[in-house]
């Protein structure tokens, strides 16, 4: 390892860094709940504050969307001292977390931080606030120890990314040109194991469906009614179970006509990620697994599409029992698409298929959620590279290339920016992110400070956008 400043500024900053993360985490920035949009406020404010306090020369908090539909604050800053013929690298980021439900499962308050061992607990300790605090010190110690960055560099830490980024996209198009970067830094990512680095080259897209079903105007007695009305409940169940076939291929007409099946060099990298099924099956909690077959667990999660029944709720679920035919439904359906799925075009492939599946006496209304394009960056990439070699001086070794199976913003700055994104990221699989008891491990959080310092000046390499 080459930046040996930033390993020595590191080791006597390590104290204040953890009680930083701990401050950070103690804020309750649910973006998907309204009544939690002033500590997402607080949340962006103790971000632009760390981001000063660190050394960036402009520090802003933003709004993202219009008077009519406000969205929540996203921060961003800048440290231009490089000078016009140094490229230009943009960190992305978010500051707000998932809600924390069902909190019984939590052994410690989500937002009242634990450290125990080598590990801090709490929402958004790695989804995402520490792998975004990992670049602000990273960058905070180049400019300690250096006085300067070998780059021209940005931060934008979004503040919905939770809520499914609804304003971001809008946010690139009006400031387009303040955004304006060579590459861009994404560390909402995650690593296959801390002895075994890796870094996302593609995410998968979205689309999501809210389907209340009703089919009479309230709930009746299931003595009287039973066996002669329609239930709710039952076509609710009769979607979900229709949505794949016997070989849980996605059973929607046209779902795979545009799937674009792997290069030669993106299988092989595929195929050179490890993969311990029993493992795997203990980290999600399930004696076994299932999916389409003829694809791998790793392609099913990754490279392939799939469709999930994300919630199904009907009639009564308290104690006891409550005798009644159900006259509402609800159905949550959510899609990962892949390249070169387009959001809207299996959305109306979706919206037939659901028609051509219900009665025409069953009240249904279709609420969609999402349109995320699906992104992947070319594996042989120049700025690949540049990360690439960074990782190797920190953990010893190339990393592997992986694809997400979530969905993220990733694509939007890609487009709108016209800038590769890769990515750096040093959450791991046992870290629960979205789950009860989310955590982050600290040697990781150590590592990843360095090899963001690295990135940094391996990015200089690259050059300034003509």
């Amino acid at each position: 390892m080459e930046n040996l400043a930033l390993s020595s500024y590191l080791d006597a900053n390590k104290d204040r860094i953890l009680a930083t993360l701990l401050e950070w985490l103690r804020v309750p920035s649910i973006s998907a709940d309204p009544a939690h949009a002033p500590d997402v406020r607080a949340s962006a404010e103790l971000c632009a504050s760390y981001l000063r306090a660190g050394g960036f020369e402009r520090v802003e908090i933003l709004g993202t969307g219009t008077p009519e539909d406000r969205g929540a604050p996203a921060v961003y800053a800048e440290w231009l001292g490089a000078g016009p013929g140094a490229p230009t690298v943009l960190i992305y980021g978010h500051h707000d977390v998932q809600p924390v439900d069902p909190l019984e499962q939590w052994t410690s308050p989500p937002f009242q931080p634990v450290v125990s061992g080598d590990r801090v607990f709490a929402r958004g300790a790695s989804d995402d606030k520490g792998q975004v605090l990992m670049q602000i010190e990273a960058a905070r110690g180049m400019l300690s120890t250096r006085g300067a960055l070998p780059v021209n560099l940005k931060f934008l830490v979004e503040g919905e990314e939770e809520s499914g980024s609804p304003h971001f996209e809008h946010l690139l198009e009006s400031q387009k040109a303040r955004f304006s970067a060579d590459v861009v830094v994404s560390s909402d990512s995650t690593m296959e194991a801390p002895e075994i680095p890796t870094t996302t080259v593609g995410c998968r897209g979205l689309v999501a469906f809210d389907i209340e079903l009703r089919t009479a105007p309230v709930d009746l007695h299931s003595g009287i009614w039973g066996g002669t009305v329609p239930n709710a409940a039952l076509y609710a169940a009769r979607l979900a179970a229709a949505l794949h076939d016997e070989h849980w291929r996605v059973a929607v007409p046209g779902f795979y006509d545009d799937v674009r099946e792997l290069s030669a060099n993106e299988a092989a990298a595929l195929a050179a990620l490890p993969f311990d099924e029993q493992k795997f099956c203990r980290q999600a909690g399930v004696k076994f697994l299932v999916g389409e077959e003829g694809r791998t667990p790793r392609e099913r999660t990754s490279t392939r599409p799939t469709a999930e029944v994300v919630g199904i709720h009907a009639g009564y679920g308290g104690p006891a029992m409550k005798t009644i035919v159900p006259a509402t439904a609800n159905l949550k359906v959510a899609m990962r698409l892949v390249p070169d799925q387009q959001p809207a075009k299996v959305a109306e492939a979706f919206r037939l298929w659901l028609e051509s599946q219900l009665p025409a006496g069953v009240e249904r209304t279709v609420t969609l959620h999402g349109g995320v394009l699906p992104m992947v960056t070319p594996l042989g990439h120049p700025a690949l590279k540049c990360l690439s070699r960074a990782m190797e001086k920190v953990w010893g070794v190339a990393p592997l290339y992986q694809r997400s199976g979530g969905s993220g913003p990733e694509e939007a700055l890609a487009r709108v920016l016209e800038a590769p994104v890769v990515s750096l990221g040093i959450a791991l699989p046992e870290d629960r992110f979205h789950a009860p008891n989310e955590a982050l491990s600290l040697p990781q959080l150590w590592r990843g400070i360095l090899a963001a310092g690295e990135l940094l000046v391996e990015m200089a390499s690259l050059g300034a956008k003509q």
